[in-house]
């Protein structure tokens, strides 16, 4: 039976280009490893540090991923790209240039027989009143319009040094606060207590995670790519949290 796959947060720009060339080629040799054997494919966000779309320029780099991506989706494999906090100012570049599907918000899925919830997990959960206001101000259409008048060699220049700034460009790695403190186990629980989900799969967190819920239930946070190389793996029967190792690469 095909494999559908699930990964996170690469944070690509940061913090540095060597190594984010270096982590794009280890990504694009996953995703060369696994395309033999997949269905469907789940980006779940913050892929890129920064991203913005003007009408007609994209933030420059990042082809080796864009190509391996539009040859996979070439050959029938279906990829989802769930927009995260960084990279929320996704338009429809990849849908139409690469065949992706872009999800803005949290979808619920039937995979052989199990619920899925999937999101990237930013804005969920109790607390981070702040980053929720500023999420809306980023989200809007007039900010968004704004700041598409600025030239991009401005524009893209601000980002970046905002991303400089940011908890993954630090190379800190974060630490579990305990099942009761996890905000989006959480938030996967009060959830729970309206409707059935086998499955719930975030990103955002920084930190691999497997917490079961209850006994027919579980939270499987997916990491990230600059630290863990960590994915999620649901073969039809059994969903999986591995860890890509470079001598596997292609």
């Amino acid at each position: 039976m095909k494999k559908i796959y699930f990964a996170s947060d690469f944070h690509l720009g940061v913090p540095d280009e060597q190594s984010s060339r270096a982590r794009e080629a280890r990504i694009v040799n996953w995703l060369e490893s696994i395309k033999t054997d997949a269905r469907e494919i789940y980006l779940m966000g913050d892929i890129f540090d920064f991203w913005f779309e003007y009408k007609r320029v994209i933030p420059k780099g990042f082809i080796r991923l864009q190509g391996k991506l539009a040859e996979i989706a070439d050959a029938g494999i279906t990829i989802h790209f769930f927009t995260g906090n960084h990279d929320m100012w996704m338009f429809d570049y990849f849908e139409k240039e690469l065949g992706v599907t872009i999800h803005r918000h949290p979808i619920t899925k039937t995979f052989d027989g199990k619920q899925f919830y999937l999101a990237h997990g930013d804005g969920l959960g109790p607390g981070d009143t702040s980053y929720k206001i500023l999420k809306r101000i980023f989200a809007s259409k007039l900010c968004q319009w704004l700041f598409a008048r600025l030239h991009p060699n401005f524009g893209i220049w601000i980002a970046e040094k905002w991303s400089k700034n940011s908890r993954i460009a630090s190379g800190k790695k974060e630490q579990f606060l305990g099942e009761e403190n996890e905000w989006l186990a959480i938030y996967a629980k009060e959830i729970l207590a309206n409707q059935p989900i086998d499955y719930f799969i975030f990103g955002h967190r920084h930190l691999p995670l497997d917490i079961a819920l209850t006994e027919e239930s579980r939270y499987i946070n997916l990491g990230e790519w600059i630290h863990f190389n960590s994915y999620a793996v649901w073969d039809g029967k059994v969903l999986e949290l591995k860890y890509f190792k470079e001598d596997h690469a292609f």
